[in-house]
């Protein structure tokens, strides 16, 4: 099988792109990234002259490279994670995130849909669906209600999928997956940034009052579940992933400042986001169901787990570590 991962030096696709190599040795990967800000080659380093893996930087707006991509490797399938992914950037400057979310979307469905896929696969995210209140859990039905330039963008993908699957019975299918963390998460996020500043005895900046609440899933989890979706997902169908290991912001924070040894001192409450969600569930029940998938990672070994490796790996994030950096 030839496949296109587009967005694939990124934290979700690297990692996804290092599972496939491991499970599929016969897979040809084609890895398209435009190497933004987030994007790192260093993520796959250790498969970079693998020779099922081949690397093209570019964008997934430019029609005619993704068109020769498809010809030329002949692509049998599309799983699309490039994407502009981070909340605070949407509210500064939305404009790149209807760029790439959106437009690069539509290019990918455009070009797939000629070159006749067998399989285009949009990595979406729980935020499509808004926020909840202090009960009940996202499913595949709730309906999509976003709250951040970010996530209209990922919700306007979405429904672009949606449209190609309806109106030229493309095979589509939409995941959207709650927080994820582990090995390769670019500093911005919650976890490794608050890991990175407390190893170097810096005031972690906190939302608010903490207390916004979030669903965690390891990558390697997120990752079994797109291969679940990619061999035996149904056409059109949208599957949520996610770990039912709710946990608040102020939570995480002190569990990495206890594991590390770090004083709660560090904690430096600042003025709330924009628009900031309160809470994200989400009920993976249908890809159990109907495909078998299940979580493998308890949270806080695994969060343990990814201490460590950046503990082990400060070669791999203290280059970026001194840009300037937002707060969760």
């Amino acid at each position: 099988m030839n496949l296109l991962v587009t967005g694939g030096a990124g934290f979700i696709g690297s990692n996804f792109i290092r599972y496939l190599i491991k499970k599929y040795p016969d897979y040809r990967i084609i890895n398209l990234d435009k190497l933004t800000y987030a994007g790192n080659l260093n993520n796959l380093s250790d498969i970079a002259n693998h020779p099922q893996y081949t690397f093209i930087l570019g964008d997934i707006v430019d029609r005619e490279l993704v068109n020769q991509i498809m010809k030329k490797y002949q692509i049998n399938r599309v799983i699309n994670f490039a994407a502009e992914s981070h909340v605070d950037r949407s509210i500064t400057d939305s404009a790149v995130f209807i760029k790439s979310n959106v437009l690069g979307t539509q290019t990918l469905l455009d070009i797939s849909y000629k070159n006749q896929i067998d399989r285009f696969i949009q990595i979406s995210t729980d935020e499509v669906y808004g926020t909840l209140g202090a009960e009940g859990y996202f499913t595949e039905e709730t309906p999509l209600a976003p709250n951040s330039p970010y996530s209209a963008s990922k919700a306007a993908a979405d429904l672009l999928v949606r449209s190609y699957y309806n109106t030229y019975q493309m095979d589509v299918n939409i995941i959207r997956c709650s927080n994820n963390y582990g090995p390769f998460q670019y500093l911005e996020k919650l976890i490794p940034l608050m890991i990175t500043k407390a190893l170097k005895d810096e005031p972690l900046p906190v939302y608010g009052d903490g207390l916004n609440v979030r669903d965690w899933l390891h990558v390697d989890d997120h990752c079994r579940a797109i291969d679940l979706v990619l061999h035996h997902g149904k056409s059109g169908e949208i599957y949520n992933v996610g770990g039912h290991n709710e946990r608040s912001n102020i939570e995480i924070v002190k569990e990495i400042l206890n594991y590390l040894g770090k004083s709660h001192a560090l904690i430096n409450y600042v003025a709330d986001r924009k628009g900031h969600d309160r809470r994200y569930a989400i009920d993976p029940d249908k890809i159990t169901q109907e495909l078998g998938w299940r979580q493998t990672h308890e949270f806080d070994k695994g969060l343990k787990e990814t201490i460590e490796w950046y503990l082990e790996n400060q070669e791999w994030w203290k280059p970026v570590a001194d840009k300037q950096l937002t707060h969760i």
